[in-house]
């Protein structure tokens, strides 16, 4: 906590933009593509072994072979996590943020690393050129070929072992299947991969400056706006009561105009300490074909300065369920 950003280092300055490229890609059923991204560089710091439960910092950059652009992918969780969340059993995923320097084809980034196996998840979503108003998503997976190296201090650094040489670390993504309908039923929607776009991520806390209080106080907790990318669900979430840990529990409403079917529910958890959040969609179609999802994500807000109180948001935020 107290932290602005963890990427205003790595991107040295850059100015984040809203504004994408104007050509679309294709999301046809007729066309099969893949899309091929390159790892230009790689870092993992571990926590200090002194202190317990620390946190262990992962980034990573990658270049997409469609634009003149890149993403810093930055995550962290307590090293003893090793990129998954305990008590639910998934893999935490976060945000790469797009650097601002040249044009984008994608609305969201994300990555997701299980640091015990060196896998690294990857996933974005973009808009569809030949299919006005809708969008799609893919996602790879690859090994993170890293060096790792112990300080003296028993603390782990890690770096790209493949370096920016072509054609150096590459990772293929695909397409996902199409979105269901808005009426599909529970036994679609357990067929299928369930993930989440979050937009519009709004959240205000006091940070007073030399005084980094954790949790921060005065803390309104995260309102967001919860987009299901396999059937087009969508909610409208904002914090609820806090637990006696600190812990939001907030409560998700269709959003107005929306078709989201009735049996649909959604729900979140928000750790502020750790700036991890879990949200949780359910259907329920009857005993037998009733069932939940869950995704657990890092979020890196981008945090603005008034006095003593930081107005955070995001640019819009993948949310997958376990690994892809």
């Amino acid at each position: 906590m107290g932290k602005i950003s963890l990427t205003s280092a790595l991107l040295g300055g850059a100015i984040l933009l809203p504004g994408m490229a104007s050509a679309d890609r294709a999301c046809s059923s007729g066309v099969s593509p893949s899309y091929l991204w390159r790892v230009s560089d790689a870092r993992f710091d571990g926590s200090d072994p002194s202190i317990s439960n620390g946190k262990a910092t992962v980034a990573v950059s990658i270049i997409p072979n469609t634009t003149n652009t890149f993403f810093e992918c930055v995550a962290q969780w307590p090293e003893s996590w090793a990129g998954w969340l305990p008590a639910e059993n998934n893999i935490i995923w976060s945000d790469c943020i797009w650097s601002g320097a040249g044009p984008t084809l994608d609305t969201a980034v994300a990555f997701a690393l299980d640091w015990k196996t060196r896998t690294m998840y990857l996933s974005h979503t973009f808009s569809c050129s030949d299919k006005k108003g809708s969008d799609s998503m893919a996602t790879g997976s690859f090994n993170l070929d890293l060096d790792c190296k112990t300080a003296d201090d028993e603390t782990t650094h890690c770096t790209l072992k493949s370096k920016t040489t072509s054609p150096g670390l590459q990772v293929k993504t695909v397409p996902g299947s199409p979105r269901l309908a808005a009426n599909a039923t529970c036994d679609d929607n357990t067929k299928v991969y369930q993930s989440w776009q979050l937009e519009n991520w709004h959240r205000q806390y006091k940070l007073t400056p030399g005084d980094p209080a954790t949790p921060p106080p005065e803390d309104s907790g995260p309102s967001f706006t919860l987009r299901n990318l396999a059937n087009g669900n969508i909610f409208e979430c904002v914090p609820g009561n806090k637990t006696e840990d600190s812990v939001f529990e907030g409560a998700c409403t269709q959003a107005a105009g929306q078709s989201t079917p009735t049996n649909a529910k959604a729900s979140f958890r928000f750790d502020p300490v750790l700036d991890m959040l879990v949200v949780t969609e359910s259907w329920d179609c009857g005993a037998e074909s009733s069932f939940n999802a869950s995704g657990v994500a890092f979020v890196q807000a981008t945090c603005n300065r008034q006095g003593d109180i930081l107005t955070c948001t995001s640019l819009p935020l993948w949310v997958g369920t376990k690994t892809v």
